[in-house]
């Protein structure tokens, strides 16, 4: 099953299992991919739930070491392999609205205390029959519930320009997009105004599965699997 983009644009049903992925910058395959449960999937928009302790993919270097541990000079550069996780904490809410170049996310602490939105500067997302795929631009906003806001990894925006995953011009794109998401903080509209901190996953929904399949051809890489991953 190959991505279409020009595929029928079915809804999936609140409660569906989907996958929702990031391409590896510069390349075809995805190198995360995270197993999310549909919440609403309309023409204006799409909210998935995440939820706690599922299982997912992500890149780390090829000795092992987690990406973030990596010094930002080589962080980009050396050669990475996919790895699994479990999503640890408490669980995320995402909101995409179709076409948009980034999506919202909403954090809470235990005991369900709203903690903050964060702004995922991305490609618009591209739907598949089994989820959707995007791909990371590395910036990132964070928005507290007071509407106080703050720009996050531009260390990491930058290092990636220099590493030749974001053109000038797509960089361009991307700063032009977060000038139109403060814009949106600013004046306080959707989804932030929409009361989505109040929203409560379905208790009866289970955790979604990582299927063997999550890459799909042409979507082929070599995995490094963990003795204990299913």
């Amino acid at each position: 099953m190959t991505v279409d983009q020009a595929a029928p644009q079915e809804r999936w049903p609140a409660g569906t299992p989907i996958l929702w992925r990031y391409r590896a910058n510069g390349a075809a395959h995805p190198h995360i991919c995270r197993p999310v449960t549909v919440v609403r999937d309309t023409a204006e928009l799409l909210a998935v739930w995440m939820a706690p302790g599922t299982l997912c993919v992500r890149p780390e270097l090829a000795d092992g070491t987690p990406v973030h541990r990596e010094p930002l000079a080589t962080r980009y550069t050396k050669p990475r392999r996919a790895a699994f996780s479990r999503w640890s904490g408490m669980g995320v809410l995402k909101l995409a609205r179709p076409g948009q170049p980034w999506s919202v996310w909403l954090f809470w602490e235990p005991g369900w205390r709203f903690r903050n939105f964060y702004v995922n500067f991305e490609e618009p997302l591209l739907r598949w029959p089994g989820g959707v795929d995007s791909e990371d631009h590395f910036l990132d906003l964070e928005v507290s519930p007071d509407g106080r806001w703050k720009w996050l990894d531009e260390d990491e925006f930058a290092a990636a320009q220099d590493a030749g995953l974001l053109e000038e011009a797509q960089a361009g794109r991307v700063r032009e997009a977060g000038r139109r998401a403060v814009a949106a903080v600013r004046s306080w509209g959707s989804p932030f105004a929409d009361g989505w901190e109040r929203w409560r996953p379905d208790p009866a929904w289970p955790v979604p599965r990582l299927p063997d399949d999550w890459d799909r051809p042409p979507f082929n890489v070599c995995l490094h699997r963990p003795p204990d991953a299913p």
